[in-house]
């Protein structure tokens, strides 16, 4: 491999070329810094040549690649195997705003680029990038893409998918595929755009993006209301809907027992309530007028569900930081989570009327083999997105509960597959869940998925035992 190494230092750089462990330690770690990976080199490439370059070189060599953004991926998808034989190539040089075109509403950029840097060149420019997760500060849109990341405002904007008009792709035989059109409208064959979109790498190696922006909101309101049931709480966002149509950005899904822990975690952080209550929601509105308007539907919302016993109580920021707390205690529940001790995640989705079913159903199932296992319920209930997380009984130690991870995860999945659902929502598949996805998965959805990886990707080099 001295022969590649050495091609792709004189490609790239020697600087590019990561080779030692100090060096490449944080590129083999996953997020959670529960697996240890091992790369031959990580490769650090500034451009879509220098990206076309090393893949071209992998096949020669015939190296595999693993294409890694903010490596903030939750099961395994952008670390290499244990084997050494892999390399990493990083994104991260790739992070340049291409272009802002506030007319068409729509921004270039590489992969590479930070998210929470791409929402401010937005705000810059007058505009709102509505992608928003608790990674944001470290995650990259090129990840962001290769996994079809959702966040908060997947109810009103879509999922990153929704958000993205054009690619460019480095595909696995090191050709550039120049598909950044900021079209709406492209009828002319099959979507590759979307071939890409989600394919965690496995395909080809997404380096731009045209990205949707669109009108900034002239006010933003946030409230968090507590109610009895998650029942309760789909009914309200019904209510919710016909009472702010589009207007209704988030609607975010909290059990007790998910504040609870951040109360216990992040003291420093005021608990809206002074009583505890079995749910909570929290809600957003972002509304195009005034926010005399906004004001005024949530008012009637508010209202309306107090008048119907929907809710039980409701907190309403007045102030931009009040709000930012409401937020500030959701995005730190997985935090609280990982202060608790290690737990058992599941990233779902239900369709949202059966939500309130499956909570309940599941959570008796789990009772039932692990008593007083605590269930840390979250997530974006307005498109039916659950992080449906379990954590073991106060007198049991974790890591005996993570030795019955396998039991936990078959009673969950088997339940969302009763319902209709997916094992996994918005984190992918990658190297965690990719045995057992064929558990849930028709023959035929598995064949015609291999069908188009080997057509991608014949030598089998990008991303080899990610998803599939």
């Amino acid at each position: 491999m001295q022969e590649f190494l050495d091609s792709c230092r004189k490609l790239i750089g020697s600087d590019h070329v990561l080779t030692q462990d100090a060096d490449t330690l944080a590129f083999v770690v996953d997020w959670r810094q529960r697996f240890q990976g091992k790369a031959l080199a990580v490769l650090r490439p500034a451009s879509t040549a220098e990206v076309a370059g090393v893949v071209t070189l992998c096949n020669q060599f015939r190296v595999a690649i693993v294409p890694q953004g903010g490596n903030t991926g939750l099961v395994l998808g952008s670390v290499p195997d244990d084997s050494g034989k892999a390399v990493v190539l990083s994104l991260k040089r790739l992070n340049k705003i291409r272009r802002i075109d506030a007319i068409n509403n729509t921004m270039t950029v590489e992969a590479g680029c930070i998210l929470a840097d791409i929402q401010s060149a937005a705000e810059q420019s007058h505009r709102l990038l509505p992608l928003s997760l608790a990674s944001e500060g470290s995650c990259t849109i090129g990840g962001n893409l290769s996994t079809n990341a959702g966040g908060t405002a997947v109810l009103r904007y879509g999922n990153t998918r929704e958000l993205c008009l054009g690619l460019e792709v480095v595909t696995a035989g090191g050709e550039v595929w120049e598909g950044l059109r900021g079209l709406r409208k492209d009828n002319t064959g099959y979507d590759l755009r979307d071939l890409f979109i989600g394919a965690e790498g496995t395909l080809g190696i997404i380096t731009a993006a045209v990205i949707k922006l669109f009108p900034q909101p002239k006010a933003r309101l946030t409230a968090l209301v507590a109610l009895k049931t998650p029942d309760d709480a789909l009914q309200l966002l019904a209510m919710a809907q016909a009472h702010c149509g589009a207007s209704l950005t988030a609607f975010e899904l909290m059990s007790d027992f998910s504040l609870h822990l951040v109360g216990k975690h992040f003291p420093q952080m005021q608990q809206p309530y002074a009583r505890r209550h079995a749910h909570y929601v929290l809600l957003e509105l972002s509304d195009s007028e005034s926010e005399q308007h906004a004001g005024q539907l949530l008012e009637n919302l508010v209202a309306e569900a107090l008048d119907k016993d929907l809710i039980e109580d409701a907190v309403v920021a007045t102030s931009l930081a009040q709000s930012r707390a409401l937020w500030n205690l959701r995005e730190h529940i997985s935090m609280a989570q990982a202060a608790e001790g290690k737990n058992i995640k599941h990233d779902i989705s239900i369709p949202i009327s059966d939500i309130g079913r499956f909570i309940s159903q599941t959570d008796a199932l789990l009772q039932q083999h692990f008593p007083a296992c605590r269930m840390v319920t979250f997530g974006h209930l307005g498109d039916g997105n659950l992080h449906y997380n379990v954590s073991p009984p106060e007198n049991m130690p974790d890591t005996l509960f993570i030795q019955r991870q396998a039991e936990v995860n078959l009673i969950v999945h088997d339940s969302v597959n009763r319902f209709g659902g997916s094992i996994s929502a918005e984190h992918g598949l990658g190297a965690l869940k990719k045995e057992e996805i064929l558990r849930y998965k028709s023959d035929i959805e598995m064949n015609l998925m291999r069908a188009i990886k080997t057509a991608l990707d014949p030598q089998n080099l990008m991303n080899p035992g990610k998803l599939l």
